[in-house]
């Protein structure tokens, strides 16, 4: 296939994963900068969410276009690129990515290959992605497990939700106040202290390691007040965690260094500040 436009970074990551890089002609300007070279962007973000360039869109005659419908600030929702879609020459094919959990996000990666046709490829790299989460499961079954609160965003405070918790468990964890499956949600910092979290990890969404570590800096005081001097972890969110895609495999194997160092290893995107 050529003509993939992808309207969000993590759909670019999947594209990316699947060798269909010569494919690829459209990407957001939230993608990683090594994607967004020589190609077109198309979604530009701003303070009132992230916008389609429809002109720009309409000059290359996509035959396949990636969205989502989970998050209007990350992302161009369907609904409006449905209404660009009667602008465009053609009759472009639109996949929809909304997962909820990382069960949802493999099988949107094989939904993504199968549409691009490259089905054996998504049953290929999901076998690759399953294999490494076993590798994690097996090293840390029978460890305690500790409670553990994923802040996703600080002000407001927002602790992690749909495939996060995933993530926090078949790393050695207990998710400590998630939403799994569900939308994060507002809510007050006293949550810290009804969760009882052995381990804080900040992942704001959009930041990469650095960005979370200063804003963890600022959770762990906060951390210390409310329940003590529990370890606070900084990950690389915009890579890891946040974005629905290969990624969060690592961010599995992330998450078991910071729970399980001893069996597991270290891992270069984590870093502790408390």
């Amino acid at each position: 296939m050529s003509g993939i436009v992808s309207l969000l970074p993590a759909a670019t990551d999947i594209v990316l994963a699947l060798d269909l890089d010569d494919d690829l002609v459209a990407v957001t300007d939230a993608c990683d900068a090594q994607a967004r070279a020589g190609r077109q962007v198309v979604v530009r973000s701003g303070p009132e969410g992230s916008a389609l360039d429809v002109d720009a869109l309409a000059t290359l005659a996509p035959e396949l276009i990636l969205t989502q419908d989970l998050c209007a600030v990350c992302a161009v929702p369907a609904g409006e690129v449905e209404r660009a879609r009667e602008r465009l020459g053609g009759d472009p094919d639109v996949v929809t990515l909304d997962p909820h959990s990382l069960a949802d996000v493999l099988v949107g990666i094989a939904e993504v290959a199968e549409r691009a046709g490259v089905p054996e490829r998504g049953e290929s790299l999901v076998a690759r992605l399953r294999s490494r989460l076993a590798d994690v499961c097996l090293a840390v079954e029978g460890r305690t497990r500790p409670r553990v609160a994923v802040v996703e965003w600080t002000d407001p405070l927002y602790l992690g939700g749909h495939w996060i918790p995933d993530l926090v468990s078949l790393a050695g964890g207990t998710s400590a106040g998630g939403h799994p499956g569900q939308r994060s949600h507002p809510t007050g910092w006293e949550t810290l202290r009804t969760a009882r979290p052995d381990v804080v990890v900040v992942a704001p969404c959009g930041y990469d390691l650095d960005g979370a570590a200063k804003q963890a800096e600022e959770v762990a005081a906060r951390v210390s007040e409310l329940v003590g001097p529990e370890p606070v972890w900084a990950v690389d969110a915009d890579a890891l965690v946040v974005r629905p895609g290969p990624g969060l495999v690592d961010g599995v194997e992330a998450l078991a260094s910071v729970l399980h160092g001893d069996v597991v290893g270290t891992h270069a995107g984590v870093r502790r500040v408390a």
